[in-house]
């Protein structure tokens, strides 16, 4: 059986997307970057501890395997996680304005017989941003909850001006990498 170590619903859509059933399981993991950790490490890191952690919650359970993952946007080595105020969101999108910046998505799929990840690395260009464009936009409140303050498949996808990589990794899961992930594991169909 497959479960995903997420209260995301956008995961919980993109994983729907591959037809494969799964249940989902609230885990809280504490997402703080060590120092000296790389963005790729930390996100990878994060990714796995909710994995693991899903696993230990479904303990004495046979033949689970539990599905964990992060994505984070990453400019200059800073890892921007989800804002904290409208203020926060607004610095953000205003460092982010006119910047290429890397989406960093991590996905672990963990079992009683093994561990292996899956890694969709996305390079997003923001157009240059006006303060009123980053008022309003801060204003529909999409940007909270969202790495780096922004949602690719809302509103926030009129602000991206060039996309090279995976829309759904950018998204929060990427689902090329995780249904190849899932058919090492032998969950989907090779």
């Amino acid at each position: 059986m497959l479960y995903l170590a997420s209260q995301s619903p956008r995961r919980r859509q993109l994983l729907e997307q591959l037809g494969f059933p799964f249940n989902v399981l609230d885990v809280d993991v504490a997402e703080h970057r060590e120092p000296n950790e790389s963005p790729h490490d930390y996100v990878s890191r994060v990714a796995r501890d909710k994995a693991r952690a899903g696993l230990r919650k479904l303990a004495g359970i046979e033949g689970v395997c539990v599905l964990g993952a992060d994505t984070e946007v990453v400019l200059d080595n800073d890892v921007f996680g989800k804002p904290a105020s409208d203020a926060d969101a607004a610095a953000m999108l205003r460092r982010l304005s006119g910047r290429p910046h890397a989406v960093i998505s991590i996905v672990w799929l963990v079992s009683a017989s093994g561990e292996q990840c899956a890694v969709s690395t996305s390079q997003v260009r923001f157009a240059a941003l006006s303060e009123k464009v980053i008022a309003d936009y801060v204003a529909t409140g999409e940007p909270f909850g969202k790495a780096g303050a922004y949602a690719i498949q809302g509103r926030g996808g009129m602000l991206i001006e060039h996309l090279e990589g995976s829309y759904s990794g950018v998204m929060g899961l990427p689902v090329f990498e995780t249904s190849q992930l899932l058919r090492e594991f032998g969950i989907l169909p090779r």
